[in-house]
């Protein structure tokens, strides 16, 4: 049985990528940073469908935060290999230029920059060659948005860090690669989509034409995670539905 951590995996994107890897025969590591709850819920509906999940807590930003992770990713495998890495764990978006606070700015790149490089690093003597690294990343990188220009500027740190720890660990064989959502409806942030219009303005400048949902980036991280994925790294997957790809008729 292969074994995957999944950072963030207490709800959204994270939940699903948790219970896909599950559904495919792994042993999951979820990954919380205050929703006890959440987490909780995920490893039931986990064991439910007759998989093994583990429940670990740290809070992602905070001093000593992965080595507190750490600490109960290497409780849960017992001496086993870590397969699967899923940097899914990020803080939103703080808000335009002219509004982000430097406490905003230093705990967006503290979370989705600095968490995931060091856990990559604390990661790697723990996977075998042959394993998985998958990065959560946005579509925020490829289109100019002001109110997420330092959310854009993380995931674009990401981006660049799947590119050269591929090339760095491609003699072990181990494939790293990043995924970049769009527009995804998840039970968090169902209200943002709550706007008059917003709806159908994201659906009419999809190729797909409809809203993501968490178990679309689920399927291509499962993907990017199993074996038939053997010969993709360094990649940046897109997956949006094809948002903003040019004019629509």
């Amino acid at each position: 049985m292969k074994t995957a951590l999944v950072t963030g995996a207490s709800r959204g994107i994270g939940r699903a990528i948790a219970i896909r890897l599950a559904a495919d025969g792994a042993a999951v590591i979820v990954h919380y940073g205050t929703d006890e709850a959440g987490a909780a819920a995920t490893v039931e509906t986990i064991e439910r469908a007759g998989g093994t999940a583990y429940a670990v807590r740290a809070e992602l930003g905070a001093d000593e935060d992965v080595d507190t992770l750490f600490a109960g990713v290497e409780a849960a495998l017992a001496g086993r290999p870590l397969d699967i890495l899923v940097n899914n764990a990020a803080a939103p978006p703080a808000g335009p230029l002219g509004v982000t606070t430097r406490e905003e700015f230093d705990h967006l790149f503290a979370v989705n920059v600095r968490a995931p490089y060091f856990t990559v690093q604390r990661a790697l003597p723990l996977l075998p060659d042959g394993g998985r690294i998958v990065t959560i990343s946005s579509v925020a990188t490829r289109m100019a948005n002001p109110a997420q220009t330092s959310f854009a500027m993380t995931k674009g740190a990401v981006e660049t860090m799947t590119l050269t720890l591929a090339n760095d660990l491609g003699t072990r064989a181990i494939t790293v690669n990043a995924v970049a959502p769009g527009a995804t409806r998840t039970p968090t942030n169902a209200p943002a989509f709550a706007a008059p219009g917003l709806v159908e303005s994201i659906t009419r400048s999809t190729a797909l034409g409809r809203l993501g949902a968490p178990e679309d980036v689920a399927d291509i991280v499962a993907f990017l995670a199993s074996d038939a994925a053997r010969w993709i790294t360094g990649q940046i997957i897109d997956a949006t539905g094809g948002l903003f790809l040019g004019p629509r008729a």
